[in-house]
């Protein structure tokens, strides 16, 4: 019998799979972990790999194979593997009766075309984009619960939607005005494989933007804000940091607002959201106030009219942008507190 509490980790070479590894070795909820790479090079812990997680607790090593966790007693798989990878093996764990939770982009869409256009890759897996649930657990919580999959959202993507939604479901958000989203992240966000722009010469002192009008995440923020795409610019730069993502949003509001009003629509909105911390109306978060947490921060600035509204929004791109949403939606999957394991 399958137990949901006895946990796959399916790709955790990566930054985001050993934050992943990290924070299911001391959840007081799962049961069991075991975690599968391509090559274990005859490493049969992935302490051995990792020495930062001895004595964590037990954490098998083994060689990827659908075979050994579909004969497992696992019930819960994490992907923490590349786009084309999950498209082709969530499929089949999920006719094996496994809950799936994917941290790559392959199933956050539910059209096969915004995927191909977006990613430049086949969707083999077009049968079960219906079925994802979009993991930000803020506004989906009662669907991740019953889910058989989910999408984890994207690092940048999570740190403009939380701060945007509100303003769109509230119709404050002045229309054809442009919304202006000014992203930078930490370099564990680009990726653990090797290149060349993120060798350290190249990052450390520098500063830059990337991926202008063709980011992956745009077509996340576009759906789940319910804004148009000409009306959303989305920039993406490169910090010379190893994680965090500070996201600093330009919009022009419809109708004049106060600090009060403003700062009362983020609390209210995000009254029982622990992981969304909000900000008194004119102090703004860093990036070393969400550094190694799961927790996001909104802060906001309103001009002396009440017409203009910059909001700072601060994540960790390894934490609430990806490993630490995962076990959000695995904790409401289980039935459990949200935040568990993660405070």
């Amino acid at each position: 019998m399958r137990d949901p509490r006895n946990i796959a980790v399916l790709g955790v070479s990566g930054y985001t799979g050993f934050e992943l590894a990290t924070l299911l070795l001391h959840h007081p909820a799962v049961t069991q972990s075991t975690f599968y790479m391509r090559e274990t090079n005859g490493h049969q812990c992935l302490s051995e790999l990792f020495p930062q997680l001895r004595a964590r607790g037990e954490a098998p090593l083994r060689p990827l194979s659908l075979e050994a966790i579909t004969a497992s007693a696992a019930g819960t798989a994490f992907l923490a593997t590349p786009h084309e990878v999950s498209a082709e093996l969530a499929p089949r764990l999920l006719d094996a009766g496994l809950r799936v939770i994917d941290l790559s982009g392959a199933f956050r869409f539910s059209t096969p075309d915004t995927f191909t256009s977006w990613y430049s890759l086949p969707v083999p897996h077009a049968a079960r984009l219906g079925e994802a649930v979009y993991g930000l657990p803020e506004l989906y919580a009662d669907q991740i619960r019953g889910a058989k999959l989910v999408a984890n959202p994207g690092c940048y993507a999570t740190s403009v939607i939380l701060p945007l939604r509100p303003l769109a479901e509230a119709d404050l958000i002045a229309p054809l005005q442009n919304v202006i989203c000014d992203c930078k992240s930490g370099a564990t966000g680009a990726g653990k494989d090797p290149r060349r722009d993120l060798h350290f010469a190249e990052v450390d002192e520098n500063f830059r933007a990337y991926n202008l009008f063709s980011h992956r995440h745009t077509p996340e923020i576009l759906e789940h804000t319910g804004l148009p795409e000409s009306q959303v610019v989305f920039t993406t730069h490169l910090l010379p940091v190893a994680r965090g993502i500070l996201s600093t949003i330009y919009v022009s509001l419809a109708s004049k607002q106060t600090p009060e009003s403003i700062e009362q629509l983020y609390r209210q909105y995000y009254a029982a959201k622990r992981m969304v911390r909000i900000w008194p109306a004119g102090n703004l978060p860093e990036l070393q106030h969400v550094a190694n947490t799961n927790f996001s921060d909104i802060g906001f600035a309103l001009d002396a009219q009440g017409r203009r509204l910059v909001l700072v929004s601060c994540l960790d791109n390894l934490g609430k942008g990806a490993a630490g949403q995962a076990i959000q939606n695995l904790n409401l999957m289980l039935g459990i507190e949200e935040h568990t394991g993660l405070l």
